[in-house]
């Protein structure tokens, strides 16, 4: 195996949960990006405007952001989160089932809020407990839990495609005018900017013929193995109510072969300083209280800002480039004919997929920092080329892939990085994930403003200035981490700025 034997050993020591939390971030890619390509026929389901329905874009991502936020909140006991985790993939295999029974936008938007909710603690939980599970090994299974919300992001579109309406879904005295922009229409659906088609006229009453509903019921039952995956884990930790014993479950023969070996010194860790290894990992409310501030030093709080920065511009460019590349495809100079220009967003998510599972045996060998360094140069340099060959078709296709590839890991990576700098302390997962939330609604909201009024091209120059930013504040967050105070025993245990020992025995901590 490419990895050596103490990472492999660790992983089978916790196979089940990790395996567990990689599937609910399946669950989390199968529901984000199903919404753009069914939107039309949704909108003929609830017989309301497109920009009425484009509506539904904005209450999932909002509640998505609130979901990231509260996250941290079901962290204080593996038996919260694991039960939170149940709750939420459970409710979007429900959101999967019920979409096809709303026949009003109100009542979509509230169900796609739900969704949002589940999704935003599946982001923050699945990412707080791999980092917990094993911390300083963490960044190879970020990269593969990012790897399968990819995944799921790439599924969910081609099981609803086969049912998607190629003509007009309301029929009406107007649908054969309508009918001829209708892939252009599908195509142009941009999340969080409502307003980007309400030139378009389309037929809102009328008889409605949409095979939409056979997509969603077919992801309800393709989700349905995730919770209860998540509750057999619950009942192996003894969690389930109705099945507690009082005895918890006997250690494997690895677990025996771990826990009777000799360890080094960086890898003990007396009771008393276990409790503190997973300490810290609070929802965004919490860690604003006073009580986490004492005592910490500026460097502490510029290392959480400056990864939450560079996380809003990288994933604000991944929300931007994939909600505009068709449109900018289609308008001069390109003027690329709309269903090759089609294949740009599905291009740009399969290099990120791609680009997130060659990133799982890269990040073993490689260190985080180095990655992160690697993936907004490669954005900078890859925006340039853009802007320089703007005029090239062929280049706007060797562009998105590549930008991809570039965009892939750098979540997971940052994630690894600003942990491992507070030595799994402070609140890093959980303003880092929100930061990332932030920047994906935040910049594709004020990137579609702009290509109203200044035209297509300042889609390129926001993602070339977006690119500097990022790459910016990731040189601050270098200059931070070399600034910021080493591990030492006589700090106060109650300071943030207190390392915790890593608990690297590898047990999964209950």
């Amino acid at each position: 195996m490419w990895w050596d034997e103490r990472v492999s050993a660790r992983f089978r020591r916790n196979l089940q949960p990790t395996l567990t939390y990689w599937s609910v971030f399946f669950s989390f890619g199968l529901c984000i990006a199903f919404l753009g390509p069914t939107l039309l026929d949704l909108r003929c389901q609830t017989q309301s405007s497109l920009s009425q329905i484009t509506w539904v874009f904005f209450s999932q991502q909002f509640c998505l952001l609130l979901g990231s936020c509260l996250g941290g909140v079901f962290k204080r006991t593996l038996s919260q989160s694991l039960f939170a985790l149940f709750a939420s993939s459970l409710a979007i295999s429900l959101v999967f089932a019920i979409i096809p029974l709303c026949h009003n936008v109100v009542v979509l938007a509230v169900v796609m809020a739900v969704a949002g909710l589940a999704m935003g603690c599946i982001d923050t939980i699945s990412n707080m407990q791999l980092v917990k599970i094993y911390q300083k090994d963490s960044a190879i299974f970020l990269q593969a839990l990012h790897f399968f919300v990819g995944f799921g992001a790439l599924l969910s579109p081609l099981i609803a495609d086969p049912f998607l309406s190629d003509t007009n879904c309301i029929l009406s005295n107007s649908t054969a005018n309508a009918s001829s922009n209708l892939p252009h229409i599908r195509k142009s659906l941009v999340p969080h900017h409502p307003g980007n088609l309400s030139h378009y006229d389309l037929p809102m009453k009328g008889m409605v013929v949409t095979r939409v509903s056979y997509a969603f019921w077919i992801m309800a039952l393709i989700n349905l193995p995730v919770p209860i995956a998540v509750f057999f884990l619950l009942y192996k930790e003894r969690m389930v109510p109705c099945f507690n014993g009082s005895s918890h479950p006997l250690l494997s023969a690895d677990e025996l072969a771990m826990e009777t070996r000799p360890v080094d010194k960086d890898e003990s860790s007396t009771p008393g300083q276990r409790p503190q290894a997973t300490g810290g990992h609070d929802d965004l409310f919490s860690c604003c209280q006073s009580r986490n501030f004492r005592g910490a030093s500026y460097t502490y709080f510029a290392v959480h800002i400056t990864g939450a920065l560079v996380l809003f511009m990288t994933d604000g460019i991944v929300g931007e480039y994939s909600g505009f590349v068709y449109s900018y495809a289609v308008e001069e100079p390109l003027a690329v004919v709309h269903k090759v220009a089609g294949y740009l967003p599905s291009l740009f998510w399969g290099f990120i997929t791609l680009g997130r599972l060659i990133s799982i045996p890269v990040s073993y060998r490689m260190k985080p920092a180095t990655m992160v360094f690697i993936n907004v140069v490669g954005v900078l340099v890859t925006f340039l080329l853009l802007l320089i060959f703007s005029s090239s078709v062929v280049f706007l296709f060797v562009g998105t892939a590549s930008l991809g590839l570039f965009l892939s890991s750098t979540f997971p990576s940052m994630l690894a990085y600003t942990e491992d700098i507070l030595q799994y302390k402070g609140c890093a997962t959980t303003v880092l994930v929100t930061g990332a939330g932030i920047g994906e609604m935040v910049l594709q909201l004020l990137v579609g403003s702009i290509i109203h009024d200044r035209g297509s091209y300042s889609f390129l120059v926001c993602g070339m200035i977006f690119g500097c930013l990022a790459f910016t504040f990731y040189a601050f967050l270098v200059f931070f981490h070399r600034m910021y105070p080493k591990p030492s025993p006589e700090l106060d245990d109650a300071s943030p700025d207190k390392a915790a020992v890593a608990d690297d025995t590898g047990q999964y901590q209950r």
